[in-house]
């Protein structure tokens, strides 16, 4: 599970590597490198509705060259894979993107002109999103350009782009990269390239029905690493696997991850990265839970990382999982603050509303790291998380524990670059405005912790009851997001975390969080999404049923008043002991659904209160959002790894450096890590 940077801090309005050389001749081929800059500015471009920033790497410096070939060889990797994303995302984004980066270096016309600037902006949001679909809302991003235009650039550079690719970058096919309404069959209605473009709802339903799901007990994430489709009438998986779908690309991850595995901090990382490279090459499940157990009891060592097909969120039946890496070096000092957590995690399990019978009676193996993030890929970038908590698979978490992790320099970044003109317009009033720039970061931050370490650890499913995707269906990654929310929620106001020292204020962090998660639920979020649009997006969803049923489930005794002052709408607590006391309801409720696997619960829950937007607030929000310049959604170039290497080609040192634009690391990445063909 991961959490994207929310909206309700005062600093938040919401890498690798370089190709680097192993040898001597590829340091010849490779003496492209990425600008650095001398003074370290955390903005890079706007354009759009998009922020680009970059981010340090505290601690790189002090690790040994060992631990810096290490984390080269595990950035490399996650790289090597980066076009797996891109032709998951959709079927024809490789060959758009292809088509639209040869006409970006090659065309020889007048780039100053109107049409070939809004070309570009195009070229960079779908640079951004990995793909021709938003990488938030999942609407394709339309062009702002004619298609004559286009053509006749690529005439100009020689190119050719398919019929079918060209007339879908303008019309109104495969609209939704992710569709999950009800209503709709929803794998015919969604874009992603996890199905056959014949495959629907019931042909997915009726495979996993009878497909194997591993050990009884030990369920394998079934689906996981695979695109379903129909061939001579009969449903297969066609596996991602060396040798198999993607295999071109994954032989190039499994080439650096066994360089990785000959620089192994200890004997249980270098098994479990064995681990991880068998799986690339047989594709099996089992064998990926062996992997996730041995990550998740691999917590030795000053480097980690996140590297497969990991979340589901993109797929529409949750099977799926999007290629995704991060790297990360140990935040030692506030790793060793926040450890406290997962140390009292059995205390929270035990203090929740949760009905008894819903609750964990041993809370196994919760690890809490503050890390900073070396390099991502993938799903991870440019759109990063700010936390993680795996393996996904319950039983696995139950019997074994999970490792969750908050990016502490992604987190600081966003911070570095954020302002409070927001906070200042959607707050109802100074206390308010006080309290989030006092305790908001902190509020943040520990929401993040709670949310993953807790939230996401919390709980069981009754014997017997299958595993959400299989329940829960379309509803069931925000049924998992709110519910860790609230996991979060709750304990924020609670003096257990000022006994703990993680707080010197528990009343005052805990009003910050609960003014700025209402705040942000009901109104602020709304700026990320069009005019008469629904909330898709599994996150968004999940902060506005969580909130707006609290609205609802306060309005007899006015614990969240909706005000008008000076002709705008704010939304203010009143009560937040009752507020708390709500939260826990919905917990319990939330976590009710999961263990008993109540669909129509969900789908009441989601639909009723998750999905549809007051369109009256809805216009005002993003008319009093027009003053600001500030684009609403992030994300980050990575440092770039270069390494230095002796006259026999063996590496002597690894540097950090810094991209300086956008579209200079774009165009890196296109030459460097470009593996797999067109067409998949």
């Amino acid at each position: 599970m991961k959490l994207r940077k929310m909206l309700y801090t005062a600093a938040a309005v919401s890498l690798l590597v370089s190709c680097g050389v192993e040898n001597k001749k590829e340091a010849k081929e490779t003496k492209e490198e990425v600008k650095t800059e001398a003074k370290f500015n955390h903005e890079v471009e706007q354009f759009a509705d998009i922020k680009v920033l970059r981010y340090q790497i505290p601690g790189f410096e002090e690790l040994t060259l060992k631990e810096k070939k290490l984390v080269y060889y595990l950035t490399q990797a996650g790289l090597s894979g980066r076009d797996i994303m891109w032709d998951q995302n959709y079927r024809h984004n490789l060959e758009i993107r292809t088509a639209l980066e040869n006409v970006n270096t090659n065309y020889k016309g007048d780039k100053s002109s109107e049409d070939f600037k809004k070309f570009t902006t195009y070229l960079k949001r779908v640079w951004f999103s990995n793909g021709i679909h938003h990488h938030y809302s999942n609407d394709k991003i339309k062009p702002t350009f004619s298609k004559d235009y286009l053509v006749g650039l690529l005439k100009e550079v020689n190119v050719t782009l398919s019929a079918e690719a060209l007339e879908v970058i303008f019309n109104e096919k495969d609209a939704k990269k992710v569709n999950k309404k009800a209503g709709v069959d929803n794998v015919l209605a969604s874009a992603i390239n996890f199905y056959g473009p014949d495959i629907t709802s019931k042909d997915v339903e009726t495979f996993y029905k009878t497909a194997y799901k591993g050990p009884k007990g030990q369920p394998i994430e079934a689906g996981l690493n695979s695109k379903l489709v129909r061939e001579n009438g009969k449903l297969v998986e066609k596996v991602w696997k060396s040798g198999g779908m993607y295999g071109v690309a994954i032989d190039k991850i499994v080439y650096w991850l066994e360089k990785a595995q000959g620089v192994a901090e200890n004997e249980k990382q270098a098994e479990t990265l064995g681990l991880l490279i068998e799986y690339y090459k047989t594709g099996s499940l089992d064998v990926w839970d062996k992997y996730c157990i041995s990550w998740a009891t691999s917590t030795e060592g000053n480097i980690d990382w996140i590297n497969g097909f990991i979340e589901v969120y993109n797929d529409p039946k949750g099977y799926r999982g999007s290629y995704e890496t991060v790297v990360q070096i140990k935040d030692f000092d506030m790793s060793k603050k926040m450890k406290v957590l997962s140390d009292n995690a059995q205390w929270f399990e035990d203090n929740s509303p949760l009905d008894e019978n819903h609750k964990k009676k041993n809370v196994v193996g919760v690890s809490y790291k503050t890390v900073n993030v070396a390099g991502e890929a993938g799903d991870a970038s440019p759109s990063t998380p700010i936390g993680v908590n795996l393996p996904n698979n319950n039983w696995i978490r139950q019997e074994h524990g999970s490792k969750s992790v908050s990016l502490g320099n992604i987190i600081g970044a966003y911070n570095s670059a954020g302002g409070s003109g927001r906070l200042k317009e959607f707050a109802h009033d100074e206390e308010e405005i006080a309290l989030e720039l006092k305790y908001g970061k902190l509020a943040d931050k520990l929401h993040t912790a709670l949310h993953e370490v807790i939230g996401h650890a919390s709980g069981q499913i009754n014997e017997g009851i299958g595993q959400p995707k299989e329940t829960l269906k379309n509803y069931a990654s925000t049924m998992e997001e709110g519910r860790a929310d609230l996991v979060g929620l709750y304990y924020l106001m609670d003096p257990k975390l000022q006994e703990l020292g993680l707080v010197s204020d528990w009343e005052k962090v805990g009003k910050a969080a609960y003014d700025g998660y209402i705040r942000n639920g009901l109104m602020t979020q709304l700026i990320r999404i069009n005019l008469g649009d629904d909330i898709e997006e599994d996150h968004m969803v999940n902060r506005q049923w969580v909130s707006a049923w609290s609205f609802e489930q306060g309005k007899k005794d006015n614990v969240i008043e909706k005000v008008t002052k000076d002709g705008k709408i704010y939304f203010v607590v009143n009560d937040y002991m009752k507020l708390r006391e709500i939260f826990g309801r919905l917990l319990k409720e939330a976590q009710r659904i999961k263990s008993e696997g109540d669909f129509e619960a969900a789908k009441a829950l989601v639909e009723g209160y998750g999905v549809k937007v007051d369109q009256a607030i809805h216009k005002e929000v993003l008319d009093r959002n027009e003053k600001f310049t500030s684009a609403p959604y992030s994300g980050f170039v990575n440092p770039v790894l270069i390494t230095e290497v002796d006259v026999d080609g063996n590496i002597t040192n690894v540097k950090v450096t810094q991209p300086t634009t956008f579209e200079e690391q774009m165009n890196f990445y296109a030459k460097n890590y470009n593996f797999l063909s067109v067409k998949n």
